[in-house]
C-alpha cells in the first residue's frame, strides 16, 4: 500500500514580523513497516537559512530561519510512503507470554539493544508517575502476567476509562490533570500510557504520526480532514519495539504512518520555533492521508 501525505501549517501574523526560528520534525523515517520513498518541504516565504540533520533519535530535522519582514507563514510537507507488509511477530507467542518482571530483569543484560531501550525508562516532565499512577498500572500489571497481555489490557482500560475530548487540553497541561479528568487527545492518552509502563521499570517511547481516516462507503473522501496522530511503543525483550494506540484501541496497522519517536511529544514536536514579535498569530493546520495504490 502506497501512500501521498501532505501536512500543512500556517501562521497568520496580527503584525508583520522580522525575524523567526524554526524546527521542523516531519519527515516520516523509513522503519522495518514502511519506506519513505521521497519526502519535500515547501516554505513560504523562502527561508534566508535552511538545514537539514538528524536528531539524537534518528529522525529527520529541517532548520529554517526567515529573517525578513512578512506576514505569515505557510509550511507544506509532501510525503510518498511505501507501507511494507508486516512481520509475523512469532516471538509474541513465546518472549511476549514471559511474566512482565522476567521482562525487566532481562532489560539488564548487557546488550546493546537493552541499553539503547533503557533510555526510554526514566520520566520526564511530560511523563512523570506519581503513585496513582503507579496505582493505576498495577491493576493491568498484576503478577506474573505475560507481559503482552498486561500492556494490552492498559491500551483497552486507557481507551474505556479517557474520553476523546478536543480542545479541552493543550501541550502544556499536565499528566495529573488528564488523570483527574480522564479527558484529553491522542497526545495525552499516550503520555498516559508512557508514564504507566515507565512507572514499572519498562520502556516506553512516544511516536508521532498519521493515521488515515475512511469516508463511509459511498462518499467522496474530503481533503485535510485525516489527522496528525500519536501512540506509545513497548520495548518488550528478544522481540523488539511493539506499537499500542490507546486512542482507538488498537495495535497499529496499515493506516497507520509514523514520523518519528522520542521520549515524550517535546522530543518529536512537529514545528516549533521563536519569532521577533509583540503581536499574537493564529495557527491552522491540514492533513491529507491518501492511498495512492500499491504493487
Amino acid at each position: 500500500m502506497n501512500y501521498k501525505i501532505v501536512h500543512k501549517t500556517q501562521y497568520i501574523y496580527h503584525e508583520p514580523i522580522s525575524l523567526c526560528h524554526n524546527i521542523a520534525r516531519l519527515t516520516p523515517r523509513s522503519t522495518n513497516r514502511q519506506e519513505c520513498k521521497k519526502s519535500t518541504i515547501t516554505i513560504d516565504p523562502v527561508p534566508d537559512v535552511m538545514n537539514e540533520f538528524e536528531d539524537f533519535f534518528g529522525n529527520k530535522v529541517v532548520y529554517f530561519a526567515i529573517q525578513q519582514e512578512h506576514k505569515s507563514l505557510l509550511v507544506t510537507v509532501s510525503s510518498e510512503i511505501e507501507r511494507l507488509p508486516a512481520e509475523t511477530l512469532q516471538g509474541i507467542e513465546t518472549y511476549g507470554k514471559k511474566p512482565w518482571e522476567e521482562a525487566r530483569m532481562q532489560l539488564y543484560q548487557p546488550r546493546l539493544d537493552y541499553i539503547e531501550a533503557r533510555q526510554y525508562v526514566p520520566e520526564t516532565p511530560a511523563t512523570s508517575f506519581e503513585a496513582y499512577i503507579t496505582s493505576y498500572t498495577l491493576q493491568s500489571f498484576t503478577p506474573g502476567r505475560p507481559i503482552y497481555e498486561a500492556v494490552y489490557n492498559l491500551m483497552e482500560r486507557i481507551y474505556k476509562d479517557f474520553e476523546f475530548k478536543p480542545g479541552f487540553t493543550t501541550v502544556a497541561t499536565p499528566i495529573s490533570e488528564v488523570m483527574a479528568k480522564r479527558k484529553g487527545v491522542c497526545q495525552d492518552f499516550a503520555h498516559v500510557g508512557i508514564a504507566c509502563i515507565r512507572s514499572v521499570g519498562l520502556p516506553a517511547r512516544y511516536v508521532s504520526g498519521y493515521i488515515e481516516t475512511l469516508p463511509p462507503p459511498g462518499v467522496e473522501k474530503l481533503v485535510g480532514v485525516d489527522a496528525s496522530h500519536a501512540w506509545f511503543s513497548v520495548f518488550i525483550p528478544n522481540i523488539g519495539w511493539l506499537d499500542f494506540d490507546p486512542t482507538n484501541n488498537v495495535i497499529p496497522s496499515e493506516q497507520h504512518i509514523t514520523i518519528g519517536w522520542g521520549r515524550d511529544y517535546f522530543d518529536i514536536t512537529p514545528l516549533k520555533g521563536v519569532i521577533l514579535s509583540s503581536g499574537p498569530h493564529t495557527l491552522s493546520v491540514s492533513v491529507d492521508v491518501r492511498r495512492v495504490g500499491g504493487k
